[in-house]
């Protein structure tokens, strides 16, 4: 499978009709990917989609949702089906770097000689899932920081690569905040979306219900292998995408900013607006939401539809927001209707 996509990707470079076949080709492979993913997680299609997006994308996300909506296996799934190595931190406030990053420990030798050697840590995986990454102390969030944008890590003065592809899904409980740490913006900035984790409707938690506890649970195998991943995150990358979408993109972004917008509800309710980032994620997730429906190009309405995962992480309302109610919803509806 592997060498099939790797001569498909590469052809798709000069040609566009050979760019169109790679395209159906990963499109069918993720419809099976969702199918799959389907038969474990209920009742969350758009997450499954937006997770993938992600992934697709060769960006990290955060899942925020209350315990029990099956984030840890989502993630557990996602790691199965896509052929990579998964591996999971759970977040508290004693950790330290080194139970991420590794450490370095002395040895000796038969022949008496002693010298360090260092041990990888989790973060030597391709699929990183940080539970309750907010309950880590900041000293650990900025090691996972450079992780996350560098894809090495520094340990006793010496760079180590991390293994590709490299993704970070990170959870948190919007509930309980007793005794955590904020991410700060640099970090959360890191986040390509920010994947917003609601209750199954009546009928998928009745699926649910019954698959989990009256039947064996369905068996996940891998679909495709890492370096098939790699090959569509690159074909995700050769997909054109219009300049009416590209300008979208950049109004919706523009309008999010106090300094740059013509929307009073921003200048006057947001205290600071997304960046560049923002732009270059609406762009690549654009681009494998299209992927992932088997289109060669992404249009505004899947702009509109990545807006909030892409933005509300991005931005941060003022005190006069929250003295008159206005919430981050209302300011993002307004920036999509700006352009639509």
């Amino acid at each position: 499978m592997t060498s099939a996509f790797t001569s498909r990707v590469a052809s798709a470079n000069s040609q566009p009709a050979d760019l169109m076949a790679a395209i159906d080709a990963c499109s069918r492979a993720l419809a099976t990917i969702r199918q799959n993913l389907g038969g474990v997680i209920f009742g969350q299609d758009e997450v499954v989609n937006q997770s993938l997006t992600a992934i697709l994308s060769g960006g990290h996300m955060l899942l925020i949702g209350v315990p029990g909506l099956a984030k840890t296996r989502l993630v557990k799934a996602l790691g199965t089906v896509l052929g990579l190595d998964a591996r999971r931190i759970q977040c508290t406030p004693d950790l330290m770097p080194s139970d991420i990053l590794g450490a370095e420990v002395m040895e000796e030798s038969d022949a008496g000689r002693r010298a360090f050697r260092f041990i990888p840590g989790p973060v030597f995986s391709q699929l990183l899932m940080a539970d309750e990454i907010n309950r880590a102390s900041p000293r650990t969030q900025s090691a996972l920081l450079q992780a996350m944008q560098e894809k090495h890590v520094t340990v006793a003065g010496e760079n180590h690569a991390l293994p590709t592809p490299f993704h970070v899904l990170a959870t948190q409980n919007p509930i309980e905040q007793e005794g955590t740490y904020p991410l700060p913006e640099a970090q959360l900035d890191r986040f390509l979306l920010q994947i917003d984790i609601g209750y199954p409707d009546l009928d998928a938690e009745r699926h649910m219900l019954i698959a989990t506890t009256t039947a064996a649970e369905a068996v996940l195998k891998p679909v495709i292998t890492a370096a098939d991943l790699l090959e569509f995150q690159k074909l995700v990358r050769l997909m054109p995408i219009s300049e009416k979408t590209v300008e979208g993109i950049l109004n919706l972004v523009r309008n999010g900013r106090p300094e740059t917008t013509a929307l009073d509800i921003v200048k006057q309710h947001v205290a600071w607006g997304p960046g560049p980032r923002a732009s270059q994620a609406l762009s690549l997730a654009a681009r494998a939401r299209a992927l992932i429906d088997g289109r060669l190009s992404p249009s505004l309405d899947d702009v509109l539809a990545l807006a909030k995962p892409a933005l509300q992480h991005r931005m941060a309302l003022n005190f006069t927001a929250r003295a008159e109610g206005v919430t981050l919803d209302q300011v993002l509806n307004a920036m999509m209707a700006g352009i639509r």
